[in-house]
């Protein structure tokens, strides 16, 4: 497979591969798109509710392909560029389509974005006072934006952002034919792409997982990280984008641009357009770093849109 990479490509090739790119960029745009008009408006700071199940799952997947389309475009590049070489020489009947292999990473994502969403679902249903936003939340969000920094540095995370980075090297030891082994791949790599980024998404739902912007900063970072010749350099700049948010976070939530504080008007406005959707699903009863403390903070979503956030 070897050979294969280092075969110069034909000009036919080289414009199969500007038509993926394209395509794939393309997708992306279109992807943040529909994010921007399912999600403006929705930013009530740390803490968002995620909303329904069903609105949730749809709006990550969309949100997935906006955020991760460019950062895996080599990898998916490298992958159909093998396929088209050994179809050319003979090594294959027919050429899987390069969709299946990114639908096997989106199912790893979507699997990932479940399990968050329970997570983040559970701890809210606790109720925690300690989580409210005027006690104990910017210390929580801001120590989530501190532990995705630290977790720059382990030996976990250098493992799979070698992998994520490795295009080549991916493919030659992963390599499976047919649609169920192209799938197959994307889901492990896709994998490889959860250990990596599992701590910048985290430090998107510590600064608010409804926030167009947020995302558009997350989704660089990982793009960085990802792309950025020097792996060394873009790992610890990512960490010091991720401390310099974190402790800004904890120590001055006022003065950080582009976060929506809880119990602000903003945060009121987000509130109703979350009713006016049908989104107001987990808010009755708790306490968490997206409510402020008191007895609005036990109130449905709709008397806490009303009365609790815009004070």
């Amino acid at each position: 497979m070897a050979s294969i990479a280092q075969t110069r490509p034909p000009r036919a090739t080289a414009r199969a591969h500007l038509g993926l790119l394209a395509l794939l960029l393309g997708g992306a745009g279109l992807a943040w798109l529909l994010t921007r008009e399912r999600m403006l408006g929705m930013d009530a700071g740390p803490g968002t509710d995620p909303g329904s199940l069903g609105f949730y799952v749809a709006s990550w997947i969309v949100m997935m392909a906006a955020m991760m389309f460019p950062s895996i475009t080599p990898m998916v590049l490298t992958f159909a560029f093998i396929q088209r070489r050994r179809r050319e020489r003979g090594a294959l009947q027919g050429v899987v389509s390069h969709w299946t292999f990114i639908a096997g990473y989106l199912v790893t994502w979507t699997a990932f974005g479940l399990a968050a969403y329970g997570l983040f679902v559970g701890v809210r249903s606790l109720s925690i006072d300690a989580f409210a936003w005027d006690r104990g939340g910017p210390y929580l969000a801001g120590a989530v934006l501190l532990a995705a920094a630290a977790y720059q540095f382990t030996p976990a995370k250098d493992a799979c952002l070698r992998r994520c980075r490795g295009t080549l090297d991916f493919l030659m030891t992963q390599w499976r034919e047919g649609p169920l082994g192209a799938l197959r791949m994307g889901i492990v790599h896709g994998g490889w792409c959860v250990g990596c980024c599992w701590g910048l998404m985290a430090a998107l739902f510590a600064l608010g997982l409804m926030s167009v912007t947020w995302m558009i900063a997350i989704a660089a970072l990982i793009a960085v990280e990802k792309l950025l010749p020097s792996k060394a350099l873009a790992n610890r700049s990512v960490a010091i984008v991720l401390l310099v948010l974190g402790l800004g976070v904890a120590l001055a939530p006022h003065h950080m641009p582009g976060l929506t504080l809880p119990g602000s008007p903003a945060a009121a406005r987000a509130m109703r357009g979350m009713n006016m959707h049908g989104m107001g699903t987990h808010t009755r009863g708790v306490h968490t770093m997206g409510a402020p403390n008191g007895s609005t903070s036990r109130m449905g979503a709709s008397g806490m849109a009303t009365h609790g956030m815009g004070r």
